[in-house]
């Protein structure tokens, strides 16, 4: 029966997950952009220096861990950007959405959802329909950033899920692919260099349509994973000044807007 789904999905163009994995533990659900990066590659030399915020805009990322977050103090601070959390593999949907997605957009900020990837759990299409039916989507409007697909170290076991390179960006193109026919618009991944230089690889060069939004802890951006030429937005802090993890986008309000529209 293994071998019959197997070969089922890979007709029909998908990668089937890992028979292996095992059932998700009691009470998980809810890892954020960057918690398992943080756990892995430490919170960097940001102790004594910021890194340039010149021609940059602040933003922020949040999750149910933030709760109800106080938007107009991190307006009034300087946010202008925030993602928020959407859902989780094929079985969690933030539970503090609405009032995050709505509630940043209320007090002018340009907000997009992300999605953290399980890839063990299930295929990169079911995974990107969970997403865009439970706050994932996209409009031309100028307010909303492109959906992102968070692709970090597995919070259960194995760093690459039991993936290898090939498997691996194959499920990150079905993702990709699902997002873009729903939305029209590829999604922005969320990634480190070093795991996904280990996990990925750059068979495929995903920075042609994805806009990468990098996790580094430190002063200085560093190496991009393969792939990518560019960088849009940088998570550089995973606390401070706002609520949940500190990013800046690569550009300026207007070229923001840009981004969110095109």
């Amino acid at each position: 029966m293994r071998t019959l789904i197997s070969i089922v999905a890979i007709v029909a163009g998908m990668t089937p997950a890992p028979a292996s994995a095992a059932p998700l533990p009691e009470g998980s659900a809810d890892h954020t952009a960057g918690s398992q990066i943080l756990k892995h590659e430490g919170s960097g030399d940001l102790r004594s220096e910021s890194p340039p915020t010149e021609g940059k805009v602040p933003g922020m990322d949040v999750s149910s861990h933030q709760g109800d977050v106080d938007w107009k103090s991190s307006w009034d601070k300087g946010a202008r950007f925030s993602y928020v959390k959407a859902t989780e593999g094929v079985h969690y949907r933030n539970p503090k959405f609405t009032q995050q997605y709505n509630g940043s957009l209320n007090v002018g900020m340009i907000r997009g959802a992300y999605h953290f990837a399980l890839p063990d759990r299930a295929n990169g299409v079911q995974q990107a329909n969970f997403f865009v039916e439970n706050g994932g989507g996209w409009s031309a409007d100028g307010k909303t950033l492109p959906p992102a697909l968070d692709m970090e170290y597995n919070p259960y076991g194995d760093v690459c899920y039991g993936l290898n390179q090939t498997a691996m960006t194959a499920w990150v193109k079905e993702f990709s692919d699902t997002v873009f026919a729903r939305t029209r618009r590829y999604p922005a991944i969320y990634t480190s260099t070093n795991w996904w230089n280990k996990c990925v690889g750059g068979s495929v060069k995903f920075g042609v349509n994805n806009p990468l939004w990098i996790a580094h802890y430190s002063s200085k951006l560093g190496a991009l994973p393969v792939g990518f030429d560019f960088h849009t937005i940088w998570q550089w802090q995973a606390a401070g000044l706002f609520p949940g993890d500190q990013n800046l986008f690569n550009g300026r309000i207007e070229q923001l807007r840009r981004f969110a529209a095109s």
